[in-house]
């Protein structure tokens, strides 16, 4: 019988300190540390725009928006978890000379063929036990849609919103986002693998 495999875990202040000199971004699964792949040029965008739509919208307002360079911290009860989303709106953050957020109330994430199980599973079980996040957001790159897990009454429910015509409201945080906003520019094409020919 063979003995199990030994993981050499990384402290989270080992890896908090390491992310501030590391030229790529990890994310952070009590003590594993994982390398983020980096995104298409379509997926920025949307990203972008997120940023820049949901920028205009809030200010002045309590809550702000961050770019993807935020991390969000996630205590599980048997471990800690940093994330990167693509976007969050944070309305009570921590302290300016903090690398991290720890209470979200709006998280996106652009969703692509490599990520989407990641997205759609791992990330909004744990995103989903934040106690100050409103609604998680899943964005599709290839046609206009998101799907929003909204915190009500009984838990998180799932919404869907698709076509370039629709608002997605964000009550949550006093204000909505257009998707006509979100996809500015977008060119609605299959994603294709780097190594295909065009």
């Amino acid at each position: 019988m063979s003995a199990a495999p030994k993981w050499n875990l990384v402290s989270v202040a080992d890896y908090l300190a390491n992310e501030l000199i590391s030229p790529v971004k990890h994310e952070y699964l009590g003590g594993v540390v994982y390398a983020m792949a980096e995104a298409r040029n379509a997926h920025n965008l949307i990203a972008t725009n997120g940023l820049i739509a949901l920028g205009a919208r809030l200010r002045g307002k309590r809550c702000r928006p961050y770019n993807s360079d935020t991390k969000i911290r996630v205590r599980l009860p048997t471990h800690v978890r940093f994330y990167y989303p693509d976007v969050s709106v944070i309305c009570r953050p921590n302290p300016q000379n903090d690398s991290f957020q720890d209470e979200p109330a709006v998280l996106i994430e652009v969703i692509s063929h490599r990520t989407r199980r990641i997205d759609e599973g791992e990330k909004r079980d744990a995103y989903l036990t934040i106690p100050s996040l409103c609604v998680y957001l899943l964005v599709e790159q290839e046609t206009p849609a998101v799907v929003a897990w909204r915190r009500g009454e009984n838990g998180f429910v799932r919404e869907v919103y698709q076509g370039l015509d629709a608002v997605l409201p964000l009550g949550e945080i006093e204000t909505d986002l257009p998707l006509v906003e979100l996809y500015e520019a977008v060119e609605f094409t299959p994603e294709r693998d780097e190594g295909e020919a065009a």
